[in-house]
């Protein structure tokens, strides 16, 4: 897996790569200061499976950038890492064509169930609500949050399976299976897997025939 960070603070680099790290061993990170490094490294590595941007950096304008990187690298996905938590950031950066929205508040893990979302092939987008303090009432299952990969390893969870055989099935490393299982406790808010499977079953999330494995080209 390669993935492009950029930000014009290098020891705010530094830390993210470290994040970054726990996505797997094979993990190989290309960085840029500044939007035009973005393009030109973009460029240098058509094989990237994501970039990962701060909204605020030197050449251009953020959301001008991120809708010029669309326009020209359609086939990468891009996440905005910023330290902006404004509503109306988030809504521009997901019309130019942006798949996911992290504030730099966001504790580690979250980020990388974020990061999981889009290299799965999702999005990730904080709600408004969480951004302005508002509540908005929903049904208790839809205030779970799973991505698709997750929904899969829950399933597999659901029928006894070991990590070993699910990162087989799935076509991960263990250690990637790991941090979605890690993640589905946190949103289920359990501490081991047996009531993981209770909660899940409790709420409709894992049912027999639902979100069947499949092989991925990514994590």
């Amino acid at each position: 897996m390669k993935i492009l960070l950029a930000d014009d603070h290098p020891l705010f680099r530094d830390g993210v790569r470290h994040v970054l790290g726990q996505l797997g061993a094979r993990v190989e990170i290309v960085d840029a200061p500044d939007f035009p490094g973005v393009f030109r490294i973009a460029a240098e590595h058509p094989d990237l499976d994501l970039a990962l941007v701060d909204l605020y950096m030197p050449g251009m304008p953020g959301q001008e950038a991120v809708a010029a990187f669309r326009q020209q690298f359609p086939e990468i996905p891009l996440v905005v890492l910023t330290a902006s938590e404004s509503v109306q950031d988030m809504k521009a950066v997901a019309a130019a064509g942006a798949l996911g929205y992290i504030p730099k508040s966001y504790p580690a893990p979250l980020m990388l169930d974020a990061l999981l979302s889009v290299l799965g092939g999702g999005m990730f987008f904080p709600e408004a609500p969480a951004l302005t303090g508002e509540e908005t009432a929903r049904p208790e299952s839809e205030k779970i949050s799973l991505t698709t990969r997750q929904r899969q390893v829950l399933a597999l969870l659901a029928e006894g399976k070991p990590n070993k055989v699910i990162a087989r099935a799935l076509q991960l490393t263990e250690g990637t299976v790991k941090i979605h299982v890690a993640a589905i406790f946190r949103a289920l808010e359990v501490s081991n897997r047996t009531e993981a499977v209770i909660a899940a079953r409790r709420l409709g999330l894992a049912t027999p025939g639902n979100d069947r494995p499949y092989p991925g080209r990514h994590a």
